[in-house]
């Protein structure tokens, strides 16, 4: 089983499986499915460390990618819900917040259990996409920078504890 374990490990650790799976897992967790995307990337950065760089910025591209398909899934819903009822369906407080801050709202999109919400809620109130992509993109690179670099440098083994 070790020996299992540790061949799969190496073979994600190589540039070309690692950075599809890091894009994928990315993408994934950035839609509403409950999962996290920071272990894998720690996990390519720590087994390859020459991909830190590569790592972060396709993880980036996989969870702002995954914003994105939040962001549109809200602007669909609600798109259908106003034509099954006839009635815009907008909230008075989320549409007063975002009305207030807008896009660079969704700068939060990296915070767990609101963040991914916080795009499709972008969608269902309709702000402009490309800024608000914008927005998503710096947020979640800033978190992989801070959560993956964090953990790497101030890792045991680079402190040398």
């Amino acid at each position: 089983m070790e020996a299992w374990l540790h061949s799969l490990l190496s073979t994600l650790a190589v540039p070309q499986v690692g950075l599809v799976t890091v894009f994928v897992v990315s993408l994934i967790s950035a839609t509403l499915l409950p999962m996290a995307s920071v272990p894998a990337v720690y996990g390519l950065v720590k087994l390859n460390p020459d991909l830190f760089w590569p790592a972060l910025l396709v993880a980036t591209a996989g969870n702002t990618a995954g914003g994105a398909i939040s962001y549109w899934m809200g602007y669909g819903f609600e798109r259908a819900y106003e034509k099954l009822t006839r009635k815009p369906a907008r909230d008075a407080r989320a549409l007063a917040w975002l009305e207030r801050f807008g896009p660079p709202a969704c700068l939060l999109s990296w915070l767990p259990f609101i963040g991914d919400p916080l795009c499709a809620i972008a969608g269902w109130l309709r702000l402009p996409f490309w800024p608000c992509l914008f927005y998503m993109g710096v947020g979640k690179f800033l978190r992989y920078l801070v959560y993956v670099g964090g953990l790497y440098w101030f890792s045991p083994e680079q402190l040398n504890l």
